[in-house]
């Protein structure tokens, strides 16, 4: 595949941050005596805001509730997410490949940017990143498409020009939505089967497909 950008989703794409969210919603939750949630179910939440995945799992619509929890969340992750974070084994070697052949590389993520360099700052080189889209840098999370096409501006870059990568339905929503081509990776919680509903360049097992010539 030959593309000028790769923009790439961050967790349960890049990384498995699993461990540290489980983490972080059980001590929450387990605060407000919510014992009965499953970790699978939280899983089931990764690429959601953090509101989306409290009301998902408490059933709770009250927004100032919800944003307590927020809250505890933010300050559990300072805690805990670093330390259980770690990269998917081919995650640096595809990257900088990628890299290597003048491509660029970004993140549009709902995880929070500045995070998201705290767990990459031990992995790769200042700059290595040609742009990092959190939550905090718009207004409407996935699959609302302002990330990817915040990107393609500040990229200087035509939709044609960019792969969006992701694990997980709502990944592809946002690359459908804003109209740049697709590649599922089947890291996470989501089937190949649910991701193939989508459009799609291909889905993969592991990012080394991102490097596989197409016959």
């Amino acid at each position: 595949m030959n593309y000028k950008a790769y923009l790439f989703d961050f967790d349960y794409t890049l990384a498995d941050s699993s461990r540290g969210i489980v983490t972080c919603f059980q001590n929450v939750l387990h605060k407000h005596g919510y014992s009965n949630v499953s970790d699978e179910s939280i899983k089931r939440t990764i690429g959601k805001t953090l509101e989306e995945s409290f009301a998902q799992l408490t059933d709770i619509n009250d927004p100032h509730i919800i944003a307590e929890y927020k809250k505890e969340y933010v300050k559990e992750a300072d805690i805990h997410m670093t330390a259980n974070t770690v990269l998917y084994l081919e995650t640096k070697s595809v990257l900088t490949v990628l890299k290597d052949a003048e491509a660029m590389i970004g993140i549009i993520s709902t995880k929070y940017r500045y995070r998201i360099k705290e767990l990459l700052k031990s992995h790769f080189p200042d700059n290595f990143f040609d742009i990092i889209i959190g939550g905090e840098d718009v207004k409407a999370p996935k699959p609302s498409p302002e990330g990817i096409l915040l990107a393609l501006q500040k990229l200087k870059l035509d939709r044609r020009q960019v792969l969006y990568i992701g694990d997980s339905v709502v990944d592809a929503q946002t690359a459908q939505a804003a109209r740049v081509d697709f590649a599922g990776v089947t890291h996470g919680v989501t089937t190949a089967a649910e991701l193939s509903q989508y459009p799609h360049l291909k889905v993969m097992q592991s990012l080394e497909g991102l490097l596989e010539v197409d016959k």
